[in-house]
């Protein structure tokens, strides 16, 4: 009797997980284990913002996916996935197809740009760890250029950040550590420096609570980072951009380095599959699968999820794709073994959003947190997720230890 094959399309936190667990519960005579990712490595997603200011090397973010897969047991196939037919179970690559009898989908996010012109061409986004580099070297460019310029232009050294939610906050937290590094390694004045981050809502880290987000807006401001509220950027060309600052009132601010970092979406192929989505996120069932396909799980950025207490999408956190990755794989087993699959409820143990090495805000154990406190729990919460995907070996190797900073 043929084993039945498992596709797992991503290794991002999702669907790297969904791996390790069922390397763990399934023995190789149960079911052929199939990893497609496009790239060679596992990138920690929620260090990019460290590896773009320059804070973190890049290879720091990253590591093999060999390293935590056990060979024997699953076939990794470096590819890039550019199609899924769910109607016929097959799996397209750029270097073959692959049928499937379960299929999980953890193809992360792309940033959304919510169709504003010029974004797409002339901003930054944080979107892997290429462009996290890309962004880093293209700073410290505009920082080595104006300090060669006979005519200096200060645009070179105005950075703008788009959007002030969590990954937005964490860039410019890195960015205040960052930029008088910066200014004494390239003989920059820190006066001319400014790093302005603009956000069409009214509010800095919606969600959060209130206490803690004047704590992380007094904190930044004190490292020279302003702050743009309840005002959209309109346009984005090679010289800046235009934000929008009242009825009929624009601005147009001057900056060689914009990053985009006010939102994201699922993965474009979902809303090619035919698999019913909402801006390439669909609507999972209970337990995780996509709603009319029995075989199809869905887990990560692309898997979208109502809290019902609130009636509003749970946040695409690292913590719930690693929660989701662990039941994806129980349910697989459990319909292998012919038994019924369990509901997935996402176990929220707090969230932190980092201000910089040093400095935090968050809420961890019922109990909100701010400075050092916080930093040494968020790095704690890291080097959690680096032991539970690869052990004491993986977190050793790539842990963040300078817990008391």
């Amino acid at each position: 009797m043929k084993r039945p094959t498992i596709v797992v399309l991503g290794a991002g936190y999702g669907g790297l997980s969904t791996v390790v667990n069922l390397q763990k519960s399934l023995g190789t005579d149960v079911a052929d284990i199939v990893l497609i990712n496009k790239n060679e490595y596992h990138y920690e997603s929620t260090w990019l913002h460290e590896a773009a200011a320059g804070t973190m090397s890049p290879e720091s973010v990253r590591y093999d996916i060999k390293s935590v897969i056990n060979g024997e047991k699953v076939k990794f196939i470096q590819a890039e996935v550019t199609g899924i037919d769910v109607k016929e179970k097959v799996v397209t690559t750029d270097v073959g197809t692959h049928t499937y009898d379960y299929l999980v989908i953890s193809l992360g996010f792309e940033g959304e740009t919510f169709g504003i012109p010029g974004l797409d061409k002339y901003a930054l986004s944080m979107a892997n760890v290429k462009a996290a580099r890309q962004i880093r070297e293209h700073i410290e460019y505009q920082f080595a250029t104006w300090s060669l310029e006979e005519e200096k232009d200060d645009s070179r050294l105005t950075l703008i950040v788009g959007g002030a939610g969590f990954t937005g906050i964490e860039f410019l937290g890195e960015l205040g550590n960052r930029v008088p590094e910066l200014c004494k390694e390239y003989d920059v004045p820190a006066e001319k420096v400014r790093v302005l981050c603009v956000e069409a809502a009214p509010m800095v880290l919606p969600g959060f609570d209130p206490e803690l987000v004047d704590y992380a807006v007094r904190q930044l401001k004190a490292k020279g980072i302003e702050f743009s509220i309840g005002t959209p950027v309109v346009e984005a060309t090679p010289e800046g951009v235009n934000i929008k600052k009242g009825e009929d009132e624009f601005e147009f601010i001057k900056a060689r380095t914009v990053v985009w970092a006010a939102g994201v979406r699922g993965n474009r192929l979902i809303e090619e599959s035919g698999i019913e989505n909402m801006r390439a996120r669909v609507k999972v069932d209970k337990d995780l699968r996509a709603p009319g396909h029995s075989d199809v799980f869905i887990v990560g950025d692309c898997a979208l999820m109502i809290n019902e207490e609130v009636n509003r999408p749970y946040p695409p956190t690292a913590q719930i794709a690693m929660q989701q990755g662990d039941m994806c794989a129980n349910n697989i087993v459990a319909l292998l073994k012919g038994e019924p699959t369990s509901v997935f409820t996402p176990d929220l143990k707090g969230s932190i959003c980092s201000l910089g090495d040093d400095d935090a805000i968050g809420v961890a154990f019922g109990k909100k947190m701010t400075g050092k406190k916080a930093s040494f729990m968020k790095k704690m919460v890291d080097n959690r997720a680096l032991f539970l995907i690869g052990g004491v070996g993986l977190t050793l190797k790539k842990g963040k230890f300078n817990l008391l900073k």
